[in-house]
């Protein structure tokens, strides 16, 4: 008989073997990434540090980014503090440091520029700056769900992405809460769960979306991570799901209140300017191309649309919210918990569904969900598909316009892209909420609570 703790030391040993090995895939695959920006960035460069090749190259070689595009405009390229001196003007532009992103996003900003004068400068010191966090999520996705991981650790969004805005460490703090919820078994749920919801109001600092997942963290702390039984309510840790609550919420008001009572304008400006936003050609949401759609591509979006869209798209994200989380009460049954990582995939697939806002880079963020539930690969590389139809077409199509060539065919392939990647949100919405999930506790020595007994022979 094969000793079960050697056997338990090998698969550690197996699974330890294969991240490493996924690790520096990610690696390999962030080099290409910033060879791929790096290509807009550095020759000559003007007064005011902007690569003169990036305006030349960065529709037509689809070498855009966001961190070489904001060098300049948001006080980056000046070394300005972000916030404390920042407002939004009435036209809707940030002045004085503002940012259009939560604080902690805006923190990265300013510390890539620190000791840089030009965007390319700037582009390698936030590479060196984000590609830990990717490498870490690679490394938290290859020992919770094994070789799915290389979707993340390889796949075409990292190349196009990683160095697009700043959604590494974000992304790295939703993967970080399912790690401790599954992998940290030695410690209570209800200490896993506040331990997540710090990492994901982190996120929420950063890009927002993390926090939505707090909601359904504290319900799996409420039922203690339990399969549905007969216990009363008295007995579900009414406590735990609150203190995961207040966590979440401590964390958020920590991190933010510094910023308020230096600055509230400044803070104030980024929530105003996403308010503000509306749903034009720059989006790459159902909205635009819906208007498209319905009144034909030659008409002009009005302020009565936006105001629209300003109503509805919040309204549909917050229905989508409660369905989730109705689907995800029904899934937890006498044989099995509530689905909190499946829910939480729901409510991003979502968000992503009906923002009026779906940046390309948006991808980064549903990747890990894909590989931590099983969701079939033929949906997964349907919507890689989607998302190189408008990660791609869309900086074509916006060279094209600008030379004024003729860009049927590439507003087409955006248009696919956009609804094809729509509709996948759809049938995801509800797959996430019934798939199985490849995280599972890790690999390792047997603990003497569960070695087995040996029985005395006969």
């Amino acid at each position: 008989m094969v000793d079960p703790r050697r056997r338990a030391a090998s698969g550690a040993a197996r699974a330890t073997a294969l991240a490493f090995v996924i690790v520096l895939l990610c690696g390999f695959t962030l080099a290409l990434g910033y060879a791929n920006k790096a290509r807009c960035a550095g020759g000559a460069i003007d007064e005011y540090g902007r690569s003169q090749v990036f305006d030349v190259r960065k529709d037509m070689d689809v070498c855009y980014s966001d961190i070489q595009f904001l060098w300049q405009g948001r006080e980056i390229d000046n070394h300005v503090f972000p916030y404390v001196d920042g407002a939004i003007t009435d036209d809707g532009v940030l002045i004085g440091g503002a940012v259009e992103y939560p604080v902690l996003s805006g923190l990265l900003m300013w510390a890539g520029a620190i000791g840089v004068h030009n965007d390319a400068d700037f582009l390698w010191h936030s590479a060196l700056l984000l590609a830990p966090f990717a490498l870490l999520t690679a490394w938290l996705l290859a020992r919770l769900a094994g070789p799915a991981a290389l979707l993340w650790a390889i796949g075409p969004p990292l190349v196009f992405y990683a160095f697009h805005n700043w959604e590494l460490p974000v992304v790295c703090t939703a993967v970080g809460a399912v790690y401790v919820m599954t992998a940290l078994t030695g410690l209570t749920v209800r200490t896993r769960g506040i331990i997540a919801a710090v990492l994901l109001a982190l996120g929420f600092c950063l890009k927002i979306y993390p926090g939505i997942f707090v909601l359904p963290l504290a319900v799996y702390v409420l039922t203690e991570g339990r399969s549905r039984g007969p216990r009363r309510i008295a007995e579900l840790d009414v406590a735990g799901a609150a203190q995961t609550l207040l966590a979440a919420m401590g964390t958020v008001a920590a991190v933010n209140l510094p910023f308020v009572l230096a600055g509230v304008e400044g803070w104030r400006a980024s929530v105003t300017f996403q308010r503000l936003r509306q749903a034009d050609i720059t989006t790459n949401s159902i909205w635009y191309w819906g208007h498209q759609a319905i009144f034909g591509r030659d008409a002009e979006t009005t302020q009565t649309w936006h105001d629209i869209v300003g109503v509805a798209s919040p309204v549909l994200i917050a229905a989508g919210f409660a369905l989730a989380m109705w689907l995800g009460r029904r899934r937890w049954t006498p044989d099995s918990a509530f689905p909190w990582v499946g829910v939480s995939a729901a409510m991003l697939a979502a968000f992503l569904l009906f923002h009026k806002v779906h940046s390309p880079q948006y991808t980064l963020w549903i990747i890990p969900f894909l590989v931590l539930l099983e969701v079939p690969w033929s949906l997964v590389g349907a919507y890689l598909v989607a998302d190189a139809a408008v990660g791609i077409g869309v900086f074509r199509y916006f060279y094209s316009m600008g030379q004024g060539e003729d860009f049927e065919l590439l507003e087409g392939i955006v248009q696919f892209g956009v609804w094809l990647r729509s509709g996948l949100l759809l049938v995801l919405f509800f797959l996430f909420l019934r798939a199985r999930s490849r995280a599972t506790p890790l690999p390792g020595p047997i603990s003497r609570a569960r070695r087995p007994q040996l029985q005395p022979v006969a």
